[in-house]
């Protein structure tokens, strides 16, 4: 049995209800659904009564059954592993957040939930134990390798790290093919970042083993993506808000800018959503990605204005300038006027509006990127979204090598003792965690 904060989220999820939605559609007050949300280590947590858990099933179960007579929606089999609905080729790989559908990715969703304990250092699970994980980072990482190892290591595996080409033999001429088929004999799973797009797919196609898209060049980078719309979700939730129907703003180099590229199209799984893309001159979206989401019936504007583009948003995405990978560029318009800061956000944005960004951002005066002075507000998310790579890739590695039904089962409390907050100096976050 899962936990019951995991089994109300997924609920949530599934019936597409917001938690005053839900708890009217089961006959409760909302104040009794947040006590049985709550960590069990919140003081006001409160276990809920068996028939509950009953009476939601079964409103589950009718709505599957409703959906698929009226909607002919597609309901998987639940003996077929997602790792076989998300795969690449036949293979559990993740190149692409394409490979996604709505329902997939919530089921993904739903694992990491799962992976929440672990990944707060409440439990412990070694069900990777023995594996062993290559991250191939052919170009400079800091984060999102930490993440990916950390997340491997929590269950159990253990990590190969290598940064650059200088540690490669293809610097004497050896193929990605052949690299990857000779690297796959010694790991169970591979990570690859490389500065080039499509050279991932390359690596995946080289073996059978799990191969990740921590990256490549302009193209995509899914894990991200997926942790992003995680994030979404998970804010959204505590702020009675769904997916459906939000206004996303995006701004920063949209060109080059690969989270958002696979962020906007999850997002473009969802319904009725409008996309504000803030960019400046020779930095705008690729029209490819544009056109896909509006065929998808969602609202897309487009501005060279943060004051203007802001106004109403759910979600400010913020991404900063990708100078490593401009050609003959340059950049017109991005001037201090472009930065998303404190006085910017009160001045157009509502209380509720959750502000992102993929980082690094770039602190330094004059960088005219998200601004530090934001660490203090509680709008901004984005120590909360690093957190949440955690249980997201975690959640990945355990679907792709086919664990993810053995995680609940295979918990135990830790036996070290870590701090409640992470970061000291972050943010008084209100509401559901």
């Amino acid at each position: 049995m899962i936990d019951q904060q995991t089994f109300l989220r997924d609920a949530m999820r599934r019936l597409n209800l917001t938690r005053e939605n839900f708890s009217d559609r089961i006959g409760i007050r909302k104040r009794a659904l947040d006590t049985w949300i709550l960590p069990e280590t919140s003081g006001e947590f409160r276990v809920m009564p068996d028939i509950v858990t009953k009476f939601v099933s079964e409103i589950l179960h009718g709505s599957l059954v409703e959906l698929s007579n009226t909607q002919s929606v597609y309901i998987p089999d639940p003996n077929t592993p997602l790792r076989s609905r998300i795969g690449h080729d036949g293979k559990p790989q993740l190149l692409s957040v394409d490979q996604f559908s709505r329902d997939s990715l919530e089921e993904l969703f739903r694992v990491a939930d799962i992976m929440q304990p672990i990944a707060r250092r409440q439990k412990v699970s070694r069900i990777l134990e023995g594996a062993v994980l290559a991250n191939l980072f052919f170009e400079a990482s800091t984060r999102t390798r930490i993440s990916f190892g950390a997340a491997f290591c929590r269950l159990g595996g253990s990590v190969c790290d290598t940064t650059g080409f200088t540690f490669s033999s293809m610097t004497k001429g050896e193929s990605i093919y052949d690299t990857s088929r000779v690297i796959s004999g010694y790991v169970d799973a591979l990570v690859v970042r490389h500065p080039e797009q499509g050279a991932v797919d390359e690596f995946a196609r080289a073996t059978n083993i799990p191969v990740i898209n921590g990256g490549d060049g302009p193209g995509e980078h899914p894990s991200q993506a997926i942790l992003d719309l995680y994030t979404i979700q998970r804010e959204f939730s505590r702020l009675g808000k769904l997916v459906d129907g939000a206004h996303i703003v995006m701004a920063g180099d949209l060109k080059y800018g690969r989270t958002v590229h696979s962020l906007i199209k999850l997002l473009a799984l969802y319904c009725g959503l409008r996309f504000t893309l803030i960019a400046p001159t020779g930095l705008e979206m690729p029209a490819h990605i544009l056109e896909r989401i509006a065929r998808g019936g969602h609202v897309v504007e487009t501005s060279t204005s943060l004051a203007h583009g802001l106004k109403g948003a759910d979600i400010v995405y913020a991404t900063r300038i990708q100078k490593e990978r401009f050609a003959d560029e340059a950049i017109e318009g991005y001037t201090p006027d472009f930065q998303i800061n404190q006085a910017l956000i009160n001045a157009t944005c509502s209380a509720d509006t959750i502000v992102m960004h993929p980082l690094p951002r770039d602190g330094r005066p004059g960088a005219n990127d998200l601004s530090t002075d934001m660490n203090h507000d509680p709008r901004l998310a984005i120590f909360r979204q690093t957190d949440n790579g955690i249980p997201v890739r975690m959640a990945i590695f355990a679907t792709l090598l086919g664990v993810e039904n053995q995680v609940q089962h295979s918990m135990r409390d830790v036996t070290w003792r870590s701090p409640h907050h992470v970061g000291p100096d972050d943010a008084a976050f209100d509401g559901l965690d």
